[in-house]
């Protein structure tokens, strides 16, 4: 089971070499947080038996550490492949992976460079980890963090709020569920008010990953022990307390071995906490840290398994949606061009894989706008809007001329019809606009794919979409003039004759008028007193008679004729009568009743036929625009963005790349890379290593 440690220590590796923390992960690690001066450094160098590791006042560690120790034997393969390797300690870093240190004070000098690279000479930190492998017969096979310590007060270039940053940093390892936290007090300390006992605490309130680590316990106070703090009576940590002495800085200065200083503390130990000592000291630290890393492994390995496979699967979904790199240009041009086409096509149709359900766009909603918005529109016309009773009469009487009116004047009705149906062509252009707006709008409601491919290609999207608005410019006029020739056609010619405007309708109209009883008695007794043959040729009318006899008695129209559809009564020829008739008939504002009755049963014959043909508009209008713009852009848009954009000439500009989508197609490929890395290292473990 030993074999897991250096299985994560790989996959460390792997994910740090593409900048990648291990917490995106969520690998086992052991993370060591302590406070500045707390003794994180002794505690690691007691652990690697080097001393190694940058040395001064203040905050010294400021980048996180990857510290990997491999256990090699002295007799182990290994060492038999380089010369300086067979009888020494060795240490790799990542970024130098072809340099074999052997001497650790140029660990501690590389260190202290490649920090000050990163992070400046001034006691800036950065949160970009430095790895670092260290190759021993002397430790035991152990991953470690080491974090920079937490501070309150910045100091040189540390900007204002280097406790929050810190603090972040910490947090954003230990805050890891897989991950096992090292809190590092002194002794000389309130064991109570420790900062990064507290920290962990805030991720991990069970403690079931939290070890504690209490250092300088040969500084503590003459008369005061650690006994009650050891023994978790004080603050009980599920995981344990673990009592180190750190080396001075006497022993520092001197260079001191670390073998010796461990002889010292476990003879301090033996003495001062004679029944501790063995559970207590450095050795026991590195073997507990051990054994608790691998327990820990193998109970996160299955669930490590399949979140490696699970980002594996979210990484290439991810890369695919950045699409490919650009090799052939013409193919990739002609592709864009052909999804462009496919998915504007497939919006209008209603085909499109990814139907939007926050509103309605495409042909739904141009489907909305004929059925809905347009048809709603023509219902709230008035058939007789703007036009008066007054106005109805008027055009009565002028089409009359200097005659009497027998019958209703057919001349008024079509000059009144065709002022409301002209009331038609408004709301009729004003649909065509609306069309024309929502094929501009479905350029950015056209499938998820082909959003991806025009924020890729930000210029050739501007070239796409001026395409599609010249193809659409260029046929508002033919669709406008159709539309506004609808109208016409029904201006041209007032169908009288219509099925649904024929003489049972008429006559239902008359029968709505609601005449007089006493006039329509009347108008009897004067039909059954008129001549006799009269009498019978009006019993024998057709529609040609009549005409002719609209003729004969004043010049009267067809239509009035089918209103009555009788003849008129015909008075005596008595001067005195003509007189005051004359005289009755003086221009005045006020109407007789015929007149109001005339007028009614024109406004009602208005009504007739305008619906008759606001029903023809509001068929034809949406089957107009639908042939002349909808279906005619549909058909040649793709013909037209390869006819004006592929040009050999433009592929450079049109299919240059945003910079923040190859910036991310990069960072999603090597975060895949190294997945696949990981998911091979992983496949590397068999079972018998939990055994």
């Amino acid at each position: 089971m030993e074999s897991l440690i250096p299985v994560i220590g790989k996959l460390q590796d792997v994910f740090a070499a593409v900048g990648c923390r291990e917490s995106e992960v969520q690998l086992p690690q052991i993370v060591v947080v302590g406070s500045q001066s707390a003794g994180k450094s002794s505690v690691i160098e007691g652990i690697v038996g080097r001393d190694f590791l940058p040395r001064g006042t203040g905050i010294v560690t400021r980048r996180p550490l990857l510290l990997h120790l491999v256990h090699v034997p002295l007799d182990d393969i290994m060492r038999k492949q380089d010369a300086r390797c067979r009888d020494n300690d060795w240490a790799v870093f990542e970024h130098l992976p072809n340099e074999v240190f052997t001497d650790f004070e140029k660990v501690r000098g590389e260190i202290e460079n490649e920090t000050n690279r990163v992070s400046g000479n001034n006691k800036g930190i950065s949160s970009l980890p430095i790895n670092l492998k260290i190759f021993s017969a002397k430790v035991v096979n152990l991953s470690l963090i080491d974090l920079p310590g937490i501070t309150k007060v910045p100091v040189g270039d540390q900007p204002p709020d280097i406790e929050n940053l810190i603090g972040e940093m910490i947090m954003s390892y230990i805050a890891n569920p897989n991950s096992i936290i090292l809190a590092v007090t002194p002794a000389n300390q309130d064991f109570a008010t420790s900062e990064p006992l507290k920290l962990a605490r805030d991720v991990d309130p069970e403690g079931n990953r939290t070890l504690c680590v209490l250092t300088k316990l040969d500084l503590m106070d003459h008369g005061t022990d650690a006994v009650d703090v050891l023994m978790g009576k004080q603050v009980p940590v599920k995981l344990g307390i673990i009592g180190v002495v750190n080396r001075s800085q006497a022993d520092i200065l001197s260079k001191k071995p670390i073998e010796d200083c461990l002889k010292d503390e476990s003879a301090f130990l033996i003495k001062k906490y004679p029944s501790l000592a063995p559970t207590n000291g450095i050795p026991y630290l590195a073997q507990t840290l051990n054994r608790l890393l691998m327990h820990h492994i193998k109970g996160c390995l299955p669930e490590l398994k399949l979140r490696v496979a699970t980002m594996t699967a979210q990484c290439k979904s991810l890369l695919n949606s950045y699409g490919e790199r650009v090799i052939d240009k013409n193919r990739v041009l002609l592709q864009v061009i052909t999804h462009f086409a496919d998915a504007y096509t497939s919006t209008i149709d209603g085909t499109a894989k990814n139907i939007e359900t926050s509103e309605l766009c495409g042909g739904a909603r141009i489907g909305y706008i004929f059925h809905d918005v347009f048809a709603s529109h023509l219902d709230k016309i008035d058939p007789m809007g703007d036009l008066t009773t007054t106005e109805i009469t008027t055009a009565i009487r002028n089409a009359t001329g200097p005659r009497p009116a027998l019958f209703v004047p057919e001349v008024s009705f079509e000059l009144l019809v065709k002022r409301q149906i002209r009331r038609l062509e408004k709301p009729s252009l004003s649909c065509v606009d609306l069309v024309y707006e929502e094929l501009l709008r479905v350029v950015q409601h056209c499938g998820i794919e082909v959003q991806q491919e025009i924020r890729r290609f930000p210029k050739l999207y501007d070239k796409i979409h001026d395409v599609v608005t010249n193809v659409l410019g260029s046929r508002i006029a033919p669709t406008k003039d159709f539309v506004a020739h609808l109208v016409d056609i029904q201006l041209a010619y007032i169908n009288t004759n219509h099925p649904e405007f024929t003489d049972v309708a008429v006559s239902k109209l008359i029968k709505e008028a609601h005449f007089p009883a006493e006039e329509r008695r009347k108008l009897a007794i004067e039909n059954s007193n008129s001549d006799s043959s009269l009498n019978a040729k009006t019993n024998t009318n057709n529609s040609a008679g009549d005409a002719v006899s609209a003729k004969e008695n004043g010049g009267s129209s067809l239509l009035g004729f089918k209103i009555f559809n009788q003849t008129p009564p015909i008075g005596k020829d008595d001067p005195a009568n003509h007189h005051a008739a004359f005289e009755h008939t003086r221009i005045s504002n006020s109407s007789s009743e015929r007149e109001k009755r005339d007028s009614e049963i024109v406004e009602r014959l208005i009504r007739s036929y305008f619906m008759i043909v606001r029903k023809s508009v509001q068929d034809l209008v949406p089957k107009a625009i639908m042939k002349f713009m909808v279906n005619h852009v549909r058909d040649i848009l793709q013909s037209e963005l390869v006819r004006q954009l592929y040009d050999s000439a433009n592929f450079d500009d049109l299919l240059t790349e945003h910079e923040s989508i190859a910036q991310r197609r990069k960072e999603a490929a090597e975060m895949l890379e190294a997945l696949i890395k990981a998911n091979s290292v992983i496949s590397e473990i068999r079972e018998t290593h939990f055994w």
